[in-house]
């Protein structure tokens, strides 16, 4: 990765998922010189162990998060227009079974409600599929099976996004360090002085912004920072997927886990499927996160309950973490939307981001450039996130 040659920049990224490539992005298309610091490679950690999905959130209807759904399908059809190579949409098929939790009236309601909000865009549309073509449906049992749905979302190689959007940044002028360990921070009049450091040495910087985008890290590199920023309540969610040796024809199947009635999928990928996910929660280092048995028995529970005349090999497993409010709720539950915190509300330097989805990350971006706008320098726009297409 390139070397850092300079000791300024309006705004230096701490992270080098898909949070932070996205401000990186964001930053240069505004016409900064932005510099973004990763310890280990991008997408690391949970860009590249997420469920592969550029989605609107339909089980975040339950929940009401209405707004989250609304900008996730807006920020969905912008992705399918600036990465078609990257994003693909998919038909989805959701079964409804005697014992589902979720009778097929209900179904039809969210769908209905999905659509509304997308704008009753031609990707919104969905449809019951015909009894007389379930036997078509990759094995799925048809014992109890009372309707499917299906519609279309979007599915992705998160890793290979992360990839382009840092080299869209690049290709505005940005910068990376990488590997580059952050080291601390201190606040100053008009920004922060930070101290990074690589294999050869440690150095300082100055910037007149700073974005914590490190993930489940983000606790660690708050206590990094003078004086101490506030911080967020939040927990640390292990999602765990399997990988098999098999795959699917017709789709990505979003089911009801028998245990306790989570949202599972079944997806193609890669000419092999993967289930997922899990949501356990994790006290270790971030950086060993790893599936439980129990999570792996979960899943495989999950597959043999919809689809029990697969015969397939186990071949792999990998779990993500995602950083999640901490209640009493099931994390299940639990809002979904990004929570912004500044050093000072007043004039602001430093932004933190807390959560956050894989979809909504160029949303993220525009609203932390947003939170800064006040005291980073006046620059001349270069371009339009928006319609940038990704490399």
């Amino acid at each position: 990765m390139s070397a850092v040659d300079t000791d300024a920049v309006d705004v230096l990224v701490i992270g080098g998922g898909i949070a932070g490539v996205g401000v990186l992005q964001a930053a240069a298309a505004a016409g900064h010189s932005a510099l973004l610091v990763e310890e280990r490679s991008p997408a690391f950690g949970t860009s590249s162990r997420s469920s592969k999905l550029i989605h609107g959130g339909l089980r975040y209807l339950e929940t009401m998060q209405l707004a989250l759904v609304r900008e996730s399908l807006r920020e969905r059809e912008i992705l399918l227009r600036v990465a078609p190579h990257l994003i693909k949409l998919v038909p989805f098929c959701i079964p409804v079974y005697a014992d589902t939790t979720r009778p097929p009236w209900k179904i039809r309601a969210g769908l209905s409600m999905y659509a509304a909000l997308g704008g009753l865009h031609r990707d919104a549309v969905f449809k019951r599929v015909p009894k007389s073509e379930w036997s078509a449906l990759d094995g799925l049992e048809t014992r109890g099976l009372r309707a499917v749905f299906r519609y279309f979302d979007g599915q992705t190689d998160d890793a290979a996004l992360v990839r382009a959007v840092l080299a869209s940044a690049q290709q505005l002028g940005a910068r990376i360090a990488c590997p580059a360990r952050f080291v601390a921070a201190r606040r100053v009049d008009d920004g922060y002085v930070v101290r990074i450091a690589d294999a050869e040495r440690e150095r300082e910087l100055r910037c007149s912004a700073l974005v914590n985008a490190a993930g489940p890290w983000i606790a660690d590199v708050q206590k990094r920072i003078e004086p101490r920023p506030m911080t967020f309540d939040v927990e640390l969610v292990a999602g765990a997927h399997i990988e098999l040796s098999t795959t699917l024809e017709r789709g990505i199947y979003y089911c009801e886990a028998p245990s306790d009635h989570r949202a599972v999928f079944l997806m193609p990928w890669r000419n092999h499927m993967l289930v997922g996910t899990t949501e356990t929660p994790y006290h270790g280092d971030p950086a060993r996160v790893a599936p439980l048995q129990s999570e792996i028995d979960y899943l495989l529970a999950t597959l043999a309950r919809y689809m029990p005349s697969r015969r397939c090999e186990l071949l792999g497993s990998f779990a993500g973490l995602r950083v999640l409010p901490k209640t009493t709720t099931s994390a299940f539950s639990r809002p979904r939307d990004v929570t912004l915190t500044v050093d000072d509300e007043r004039s602001p330097h430093l932004v933190a981001i807390w959560g956050g989805k894989l979809t909504g990350y160029r949303a993220t971006a525009d609203k932390v450039l947003a939170a800064l706008r006040a005291t980073l320098p006046a620059r001349e726009r270069v371009a339009d996130t928006a319609t940038l297409k990704l490399p």
